[in-house]
């Protein structure tokens, strides 16, 4: 018999890229392999040595992992509650396992990829394909999509779906498959480290891959089964979905009971069982028309859209934030008798606020992606997005746990943050001295091209005029009852000629005095403040660049000199971008920053104001 057993070793990633045996492909011992396509290279392996150099790994670690590890190292198992009652019992590999099964889920993925574009059925960004779930350019937008403005959306679920593809049916794919047919030590390795305790685990990377290898052949079968029916089928992980427009729903797929319930038909039930898989009953429903129709948590009436309940329980929970700073996730759960009941005492956190504000978004441009394609008129949402915004800055500038500085676009980030490691033994409040100094502060990150998008955070003095009208707004209607922020926002700019146009918008914000630009800062509103950079000694304006030495803006790269007001590096010129990093970054450690002194003067006495604001 063959052992079922998976792999894993507790390091860390560091650990891992130094100690633990990962290869590059120029040291593989097998460099022909390579050289194949995914599938010949697997069909060419003959040992498990073979399997190592695909995956580039030494042998020794995948020996050892094999068949020395002990098994209780291997996985931490716990469970998490389901959404409507139950737990799903969730098995983490350890860190190395997770990326040896990495290694593997990806090199699976490719062979899937090479299958489907032998086949001609290459899957692109045009969401083709019947099975969605766990592949590129797939999500349950593109599952439910196929049922949109349907008669009947037919649903039914497979019961413990990666639990019941055990050890030997990995293995006998692998051995069997006609597009496989591989060596039996390659397939019984592939079989050990996908699968714990004889099945395929919920958490491992390689699961998801290796179930829609298991479950194509269903797929096949019931394509086939709903073309002959008139049908649209599509599957994501475990849950299968039948629509139709026909007067009457196909027979042969779901059957209508004499107590009222809709079961799965004969050619259905033949197929799934056929197939090794089993239904759970208390999942299969039919929806109709004049009723809400789901499919993966999507509704599908008129066209992809989140459920009207879900976006009004967020809300809820987004205000109770602002007005609290906490909110009760909102949870079901069945009791005995299958009667469902609601807690709401259970203490949601930011992150899960911010993963369901993002996937409304990003079903919300799902939609305006398709519409766009079609040359209809783009359809908006700016309730939602005004949401998503407020959220975004109540979490990274309100709550914020550190002072935050925004700046107008990366390059400053890098300034500020090298010249206060730099200076961190004359400025406590900013850093922590030491060997390498800590920061105290926070920089707004031009990163989540997204986020960037929501906030209107898009860098230079435009972005940072929609951001201080949007958060003077927010902090009069909606922060301004909830708990008072401990730590400011520091907005830091040029005082060159775009700042004038900023110095309008606070004076129009707070109807004030325009501000001059030559004080230490500018507090707007709550926390929220404005840095200014110096005037020179006689009076003129000023960029951040201008703090730098001499020397250090004279650095040569490459044989080329700074200049700031380009774009794009030429053959003479590098820019700001090539100056923060292959200059200031690079060689922070023996840069002279004493001219940044007055800027970090600024940034510190807008920390001692705001403490001194919070204590009267």
């Amino acid at each position: 018999m063959f052992r079922d057993m998976p792999l894993g070793i507790p390091l860390s990633i560091s650990m891992l890229s130094a100690n633990v045996g990962l290869r590059s492909i120029r040291e593989s011992t097998h460099p022909i392999l390579h050289n194949m396509s995914p599938i010949e290279s697997l069909k060419a392996a003959k040992s498990v040595r073979d399997l190592a150099s695909l995956l580039d790994l030494k042998l020794s670690l995948l020996t050892f992992v094999l068949y020395k590890k002990p098994r209780n190292e291997l996985y931490e198992c716990f469970t998490i509650p389901k959404r409507h009652g139950g737990v799903r019992e969730i098995s983490a590999p350890h860190v190395s396992l997770k990326v040896i099964q990495q290694r593997l889920s990806d090199l699976l993925s490719k062979c899937w990829a090479e299958i489907c574009e032998k086949n001609g059925h290459v899957e692109d960004a045009k969401h083709q394909g019947i099975s969605h779930g766990f592949k590129k350019f797939h999500t349950i937008m593109t599952n439910g999509r196929p049922h949109v403005t349907r008669r009947f959306v037919f649903n039914v679920d497979l019961e413990d779906f990666f639990s019941c593809i055990n050890f030997g049916r990995v293995r006998a794919f692998f051995l069997n498959n006609k597009n496989f047919l591989l060596h039996q030590d390659i397939a019984t390795a592939i079989a050990q480290i996908a699968c714990y305790e004889n099945r395929l685990p919920q958490g491992s990377p390689c699961s998801p891959v290796v179930s829609n290898f298991l479950a194509h052949g269903m797929d096949t079968h019931l394509v086939s089964l709903a073309r002959e029916c008139g049908v649209t089928y599509t599957r994501y992980a475990d849950d299968l979905t039948f629509s139709c427009n026909k007067p009457v729903f196909p027979e042969s797929i779901a059957v209508l009971t004499d107590e009222a319930k809709w079961l799965p038909g004969k050619g259905l039930a033949s197929t799934v069982k056929k197939s090794g898989f089993s239904f759970n009953e208390s999942k299969t429903r039919m929806q109709y028309r004049d009723s809400r129709q789901e499919v993966t948590g999507l509704t599908v009436n008129r066209k992809i859209n989140v459920p009207a309940s879900y976006r009004y329980n967020l809300r809820s929970m987004v205000h109770s934030l602002f007005r609290t700073g906490s909110y009760s996730f909102i949870y079901k759960k069945r009791d005995e008798n299958g009667v469902c009941e609601t807690v709401n005492d259970i203490a949601g956190s930011k992150p899960q606020l911010l993963g369901m504000l993002s996937y409304i978004d990003q079903v919300d441009r799902f939609n305006q992606d398709i519409e766009k394609a079609a040359g209809k008129p783009i359809s908006e949402y700016p309730g939602r997005v005004k949401l998503f915004r407020q959220f975004l800055y109540f979490d990274r500038f309100y709550s914020s746990d550190k002072p935050i500085i925004i700046c107008e676009g990366k390059t400053d980030n890098v300034y500020l943050r090298c010249a206060i490691k730099s200076l961190a033994l004359e400025y406590p409040s900013l850093a922590v001295n030491s060997e390498e100094p800590k920061l105290k502060v926070d920089f707004f990150k031009y990163v989540d091209r997204r986020i960037t998008a929501i906030t209107e955070l898009n860098g230079g003095f435009g972005g940072l005029c929609k951001f201080l009208k949007n958060y003077h707004e927010d902090i009069q209607q909606k922060f301004r009852f909830g708990p008072r922020p401990t730590h400011p926002v520091i907005v830091f700019i040029d005082n060159d000629t775009g700042a004038n146009n900023l110095y309008g918008l606070i004076a129009g914000l707070t109807k004030k005095k325009k501000p001059s630009g030559k004080g230490k800062f500018i507090h707007v509103i709550g926390n929220l403040y404005v840095v200014a950079t110096p005037f020179d000694s006689k009076g003129g304006q000023t960029d951040i660049e201008f703090f730098f030495t001499e020397d250090t803006l004279k650095k040569v790269v490459d044989g080329r000199t700074f200049n700031k007001k380009i774009e794009e590096d030429s053959d003479k010129f590098y820019n700001k971008a090539t100056f923060s990093i292959r200059v200031v970054a690079k060689e922070s450690k023996t840069i002279d920053f004493k001219n940044f002194r007055p800027l970090l003067d600024r940034i510190t006495a807008v920390i001692d104001d705001y403490a001194a604001r919070i204590k009267t």
